[in-house]
């Protein structure tokens, strides 16, 4: 009997520190995207670098926190390739790298998580990156992991956009459109009215320079 009790409160206390642990990262991931909604879309252009240099650390805690989960890296991959928009130099190249490696070592984890942001950034990496020699570059590489990222999301406003902002870039303007036009009808998403109001000013911005 004393057995028995003892594996219940044994299974009790486990069950708690699941809940905890996932309660932690869920709220780590929910700073990081309030934080860089804010960043990004909101600080003057002069504060971004700072700002983002700031939620560099915030992402690091928080991956060290979570050990074995893959929402922080993908959170620290996106904050890292966000910033390197604004650093510019050599300091963008390293960071897209870093970026990069986040996102690997996320997808080994868990590929499907936060409705497949690791394909979605791994493909906007890709699309946006410096070709070789500076950097890693391919738009090839781009359009695969976008289709992988819509295939797990595809009313998601992120891959739709990231995808059809790659259509245009390869001279695909008619394609470009369908999927800004999918992903301006994307369906909101749950405490995230601040990133999805700045990127619904993106895709309009760019459906109007198809115009």
């Amino acid at each position: 009997m004393k057995l028995l009790f003892r594996s219940a409160v044994i299974g009790l206390a486990f069950g708690y520190c699941v809940s905890a642990y996932a309660d932690t990262t869920a709220t780590d991931v929910q700073s990081l995207q309030h934080g860089w909604a804010q960043a990004y879309y909101t600080l003057p252009k002069e504060q971004k670098d700072r700002a983002f240099a700031k939620l560099e650390e915030e992402a690091a805690l928080s991956v060290a926190r979570n050990p074995g989960r893959a929402e922080p890296l993908i959170w620290s991959a996106i904050v890292e390739s966000s910033h390197a928009k604004f650093a510019g130099g050599l300091h963008a190249l390293d960071l897209i790298k870093q970026a990069r490696a986040h996102l690997l070592e996320a997808e080994k984890i868990d590929a499907t998580a936060l409705n497949g942001s690791v394909y979605t950034s791994l493909g906007s990496l890709y699309a946006k990156a410096p070709g070789w020699p500076l950097s890693f570059g391919d738009k090839k590489k781009a359009a695969a992991y976008l289709k992988q990222a819509l295939a797990v999301n595809p009313d998601g406003i992120d891959p739709n956009f990231f995808y059809g902002q790659l259509l245009i870039d390869t001279g695909d303007k008619a394609g470009g459109k369908v999927y800004l036009d999918r992903a301006l009808q994307a369906p909101a998403r749950p405490d995230r009215q601040d990133a999805d109001a700045g990127r619904r000013a993106e895709i309009k911005e760019a459906l109007n320079e198809l115009e």
